[in-house]
């Protein structure tokens, strides 16, 4: 790959580019398009699928195309009048909810993560290895992720030389990327260490069990025990969550990966956060995408003044 073909790759993010291919052979392979297209035939796939995928699946076809016709020197045809009228159609016609996840609550939190502290306890006493590495792993995988209001795609991308633990104190957590870092300028995230539920004293008891030093720190486990070399990846975290969950005799199957990331949302709203101090703790700069995370509906728990932040 010459440099030039490598910079070019780098400006487009790996899930982008992937659902990108998928989009273009999914035009091409699966409803039976020609490429370059016309804003006929585009108008016209938007019609098939109508209905049938969510708006914006239909929003993400059209920007793979616009992209493929744009990098090979065509005409975009996703910018004709056509498939625009048609777009807002479909979205008149087909008003849809937008699923979201589940938001893990502190109670359910306290829940797993008891349940998983009760199997490291029996796996030690039993000199069950990969089943104590499996518990110490998802305690600290989940509670990062909710404390700190991780993606799934950046908990995987945590790397053991980009993170410094101070037991008793906090974590700095160093990220080269992520989807909100448009620029790749890269950003450390903090977060204090706790009087319960702490991702701090889980982050430093897996590391300390696994003995990694380097690479990535969240990574499969083999029925021998043995750690992965690549981390964790994205589409696993879900799986990963709801089976512990389900262990935890909690229902799992509205959970997913942004169920970390809403339930810290939902919990900071309803514990006092005003919505700027939330944006900046959890790196949104579009209010929008703030408030789909938040839950609003009263909270009958936890206030500010219990909380285990302080």
């Amino acid at each position: 790959m010459s440099d030039l073909d490598r910079y070019l790759s780098a400006a487009t993010r790996d899930n982008t580019r992937r659902s990108y291919r998928a989009a273009i052979e999914h035009f091409e392979v699966s409803w039976g398009g020609f490429l370059p297209a016309t804003s006929d035939s585009v108008a016209r796939y938007l019609v098939a699928h109508a209905g049938v995928l969510a708006i914006n699946t239909l929003k993400l076809r059209l920007s793979a195309l616009a992209q493929w016709h744009t990098s090979q020197g065509f005409a975009d045809p996703t910018k004709a009048p056509v498939v625009r009228k048609v777009l807002k159609g479909i979205r008149a016609v087909h008003p849809a909810r937008e699923k979201q996840a589940e938001p893990l609550q502190l109670k359910h939190l306290e829940q797993v993560i008891a349940a998983l502290e009760a199997e490291a306890k029996c796996a030690s006493d039993a000199q069950d290895m990969p089943r104590l590495l499996r518990a110490k792993r998802d305690s600290a995988l989940i509670l990062l992720g909710f404390w700190r209001g991780f993606r799934s795609d950046e908990l995987c991308r945590l790397e053991i030389q980009h993170v410094h633990a101070v037991p008793g104190a906090g974590i700095s957590l160093y990220l080269p990327r992520s989807k909100s870092d448009r620029d790749n300028l890269g950003k450390t995230y903090q977060t204090p260490a706790l009087l319960r539920l702490c991702p701090v004293q889980a982050y430093c008891e897996w590391l300390s069990a696994s003995a990694l030093v380097a690479g990535p720190v969240f990574r499969g486990i083999d029925r021998w025990g043995n750690l992965a070399e690549e981390g964790l990846h994205p589409n696993s975290v879900i799986p990963l969550l709801r089976q512990a969950l389900e262990r935890a005799d909690i229902a799992a199957d509205a959970y997913t990966s942004h169920s970390l990331r809403r339930g810290f949302a939902t919990w900071a709203h309803r514990s006092g956060w005003d919505l700027k101090s939330l944006m900046s703790y959890v790196g949104w700069s579009d209010m929008k995408s703030a408030m789909r995370y938040v839950e609003a509906t009263p909270f009958l728990g936890m206030t500010l003044a219990t909380s285990p932040l302080l």
